[in-house]
């Protein structure tokens, strides 16, 4: 999983090649990048800004009248200054690719800008200066709950018909390379009728990834029963044909017999740890989905913190508190809990955002992509660090940040834990808030 290597790269961006062992020539502590499985980037905006009590029932619904004001500032320029920001931050984190669930489509007043796809492309374009993979999910959102009733004035910029989504994917489908992939999203079962979602899922090309969030509140959960009959991962899958092109975004309330059905089909969960803590929404049932072949991957959504060390290591605490034990996430490869999880995270991940086999099979081999991260050789909680603690030692032991390097397609990205275009994407990035948060 990881160890020192001598990496070779090919013209491609590559592994070429690669050899173990204690030389001189080596890249230390060595591992394939991570896809951060689940990102809204406008959000970093707000990152901290509803944290003061506005109600004694605070939740979900009501943090997301904040995010409603915030949404409601931007433009294509300013979605580009703050997503790369983040794309920054992400791989700063050891994150190289990102998996965008995007809903932010139109001029505020909900009319489509000149270029139906502007602000899709903001989002590409500060994927390109940051030079992190993007896997595109634009998010077909089309009514305001389980009843149908239309959009409010707030989610008018989210909206599109049928039509015009899918001209939407047909148009950036025709922009995909090497560092760019464009999915679907279903923003959720509320937002999306089942007729419109059958006719969008039919269309789709067949290897064309699908994300849609699911079951993370229960107050969802609760209206999907009243409204559909069903628990919604059960309607889903007796809806659809949900397999291992999909990926289900938070998943956190489900039965025994839903986490069941998710591990047997092959899809994809997104985990969205901090987010889901900071949110309150609960925990995801990881034990039983582990121990039943599960496949799930992890993003920071909301980007209240932009951590890979933090959603792995709260994946584990949050089952420690929940199961009043410790050493709970692993599996029969390895008695550790860094190199359980890490492994899964990597494998499901490549595959969630539709990269390719080489890198979905969790290793750096030749003809992989040479996304990959390594860790400072002289951070203190590595120091001694060996191949069977590097990894436990790197997600548990220490708050300062141990990425050293990290290199997209064979591009190094961040050297000395910093992102090379730092300065530049930060100062953009606070010219963009002053303006965002100005009266």
């Amino acid at each position: 999983m990881i160890e020192p290597l001598r990496i070779d790269l090919d013209a491609q961006g590559r592994v070429g090649g690669l050899a173990r062992g204690d030389t001189n020539d080596v890249l230390p502590w060595a591992v394939p990048g991570v896809a951060n499985l689940h990102s809204h980037a406008f959000q970093r905006a707000m990152a901290g800004l509803a944290e003061r009590r506005m109600n004694p029932q605070d939740s979900f619904w009501t943090w997301r009248e904040t995010m409603y004001q915030l949404a409601a500032r931007f433009d294509p320029e300013l979605l580009r200054d703050v997503a790369a920001q983040l794309y920054a931050e992400m791989l700063e984190a050891g994150y190289t690719r990102v998996c965008e669930f995007h809903y932010l489509h139109h001029a505020p007043d909900g009319r489509p800008y000149a270029d139906p796809a502007a602000m899709s492309r903001a989002l590409i374009e500060a994927a390109r200066e940051a030079g992190i993979g993007l896997t595109l999910l634009p998010v077909l959102y089309m009514s305001g709950g389980f009843d149908g009733r239309a959009l409010g004035d707030r989610q008018r910029r989210f909206g599109h018909s049928i039509d015009a989504y899918l001209r939407l994917l047909e148009t950036l489908r025709a922009e995909q390379g090497e560092r760019l992939r464009v999915g679907c999203a279903l923003h959720s079962l509320r937002a999306v009728p089942p007729d419109a979602m059958r006719e969008v899922l039919a269309a789709l090309p067949a290897d064309s990834r699908i994300h849609i969030h699911i079951a993370e509140q229960t107050g969802e959960v609760e209206e999907c029963v009243a409204r559909r009959g069903a628990r919604p991962v059960d309607w889903l899958y007796a809806n659809a044909d949900v397999d291992v092109r999909w990926t289900l975004v938070h998943a956190t309330h489900l039965s025994p017999e839903e986490t069941t059905r998710i591990a047997a089909s092959g899809a994809t969960v997104a985990i969205c740890t901090t987010t889901e803590a900071n949110l309150g929404d609960g925990l995801f049932p990881l034990l039983d989905y582990m121990a039943q072949g599960g496949r799930f991957g992890v993003g920071s959504d909301s980007h209240a913190t932009v951590s890979l060390v933090d959603e792995l290591r709260w994946l584990e605490y949050g089952q420690r508190l929940l199961h009043r034990h410790r050493t709970l996430a692993v599996d029969d490869s390895t008695r550790s809990v860094g190199e359980t999880l890490l492994a899964a995270v990597i494998r499901a991940g490549a595959d969630a955002a539709g990269q390719g086999s080489a890198v979905a099979a969790g290793v750096l081999q030749p003809g992989a992509d040479a996304d990959l991260v390594t860790l400072q050789a002289e951070h203190p909680a590595l120091y001694a660090a060996s191949d069977a603690d590097v990894v436990d030692r790197w997600l548990f032991g220490s708050n300062r940040p141990a990425v050293d390097a990290v290199w997209v397609g064979g591009l190094q990205r961040v050297s000395d834990g910093r992102h090379l275009q730092r300065d530049a994407l930060e100062a953009r990035f606070a010219a963009g808030m002053k303006r965002l948060l100005a009266d």
